[in-house]
């Protein structure tokens, strides 16, 4: 069964070349044979075209020096990526009657997108006849007309054919933009010395074109945009930079938003200092958050520190309290010598141990003060403060009711 023309989403077209004679029966036949059961009930040629999904198979075959040549064609109404697997099954075949032969896969069109080619086309030439019509205006039609053919004059450029206006090669100035649809937009407003990249892969033609000519960059909008930018910077000569509003692509600009933008560019070599400018603050907002952490890490074990020796001396103050005893303690609050509160001042002058901290029950006076800043000593925990003139800044004092 044939499937209906207006269903028909594809036309799969192949090439066929077989080492002997064969004739159409003999290629159809090949083609049902040798993918029966390949693809599973769901893809089987043979079902699909009794349900209407596969038309009829058209071949054209002939002979020449020993050998025949053909081009098969295949209509389908299957979803784009079965349509796919099923060119993909042609290329499996690998005889043809008695004859070794071998299918490649040419192009598969989307008989839609043909379809509204042709009425585009007939739409122009509908245009065309509406200026008999005397309600219409005839400077909103010139307009019309003047943009169709403005967007017909769309070429290909380069080896790897860019989508391209027809003034690239004349114009000493050229815009860069990112994509067809970029093209044709510019090209609508009249703008034909334009060109497009089609990806963040720059084409080599576009790295030459940049060093002949003034070329302004003019790139969406968005995160694309900038990669696009950054790409570009690194490999061609680009000397300005243009860019359609936050969001917005150039393909949507209207002709004021685009003359804008061009009004707007930049030269290239601004951003190079606004993305300095940028990677000097990134640089030294990330240094300033390293010292905040490191400040806050200094912070927190000096806290740490703080709190493990109010809890030494509180632990002491309740060994020696009501005792009359003082304690010579070294840096790690550990106990070096334990002595009566009367004999403390003459013990600190005459011992030379590395004394960090006193504990001791009794009044912390100016003449303590001055031998434990002569003898290094840190701190100071006493019952309560005396007639006390000067404390030097490396000796700290504490009394037993801050502990």
């Amino acid at each position: 069964m044939k499937a209906p023309s207006d269903t028909t989403k594809y036309l799969v077209y192949a090439e066929i070349v077989a080492e002997g004679i064969v004739e159409r029966p003999d290629v159809v036949g090949a083609i049902f044979g040798q993918t029966e059961g390949l693809l599973g009930e769901d893809l089987d040629l043979r079902e699909l075209q009794k349900t209407g999904r596969i038309g009829r198979i058209e071949v054209k075959v002939e002979s020449k020096g020993g050998k025949s040549y053909g081009e098969i064609k295949v209509p389908s109404s299957l979803d784009k990526i079965e349509t796919a697997i099923l060119a993909a099954a042609l290329e499996t075949i690998e005889r043809v009657g008695p004859c070794a032969a071998k299918i490649k896969v040419q192009k598969i069109e989307d008989v839609r997108a043909s379809k509204r080619k042709k009425i585009v086309e007939r739409a122009k030439d509908i245009l065309r006849e509406l200026f008999e019509e005397p309600e219409i205006e005839s400077e909103k039609i010139t307009n019309l007309v003047r943009q169709a053919i403005r967007i017909e004059e769309i070429t290909e450029y380069g080896s790897e054919k860019l989508p391209a206006g027809p003034a690239v090669n004349e114009s000493d100035a050229i815009i860069v933009v990112e994509g067809r649809a970029d093209v044709l937009n510019l090209l609508k407003h009249g703008i034909k010395n334009v060109i497009a990249v089609e990806g963040t892969n720059i084409p080599k033609t576009i790295v030459e074109l940049s060093k002949k000519k003034t070329v302004t960059a003019f790139l969406d909008g968005d995160r694309g945009g900038d990669l696009i930018l950054k790409e570009l910077l690194q490999v061609a000569d680009i000397d300005y930079v243009a860019r359609a509003p936050e969001g917005k692509g150039v393909e949507d600009l209207t002709q004021k938003e685009i003359v804008k933008s061009l009004r707007n560019k930049v030269p290239v070599e601004q951003i190079h200092v606004l993305k300095a400018k940028e990677s000097k603050e990134r640089k030294e907002s990330k240094e300033n958050k390293e010292v905040k952490e490191k400040v806050n890490q200094k912070s927190k074990e000096a806290k740490d520190s703080i709190a493990e020796m109010i809890l030494a001396f509180k632990k002491h103050k309740d060994e020696v309290e009501g005792k009359l005893l003082a304690r010579i303690l070294d840096k790690n609050f550990e106990v070096i010598k334990e002595i009566p509160v009367r004999d403390l001042a003459s013990t600190l002058k005459n011992d030379t141990s590395s004394a960090s901290s006193i504990v001791f029950d009794g009044v912390i006076t100016q003449r303590l003060i001055d031998i434990a800043a002569k003898k290094e000593i840190n701190y100071l925990v006493g019952v309560r403060l005396g007639s006390v003139v000067k404390i030097p800044t490396s000796v700290k004092t504490i009394t037993f009711d801050m502990l």
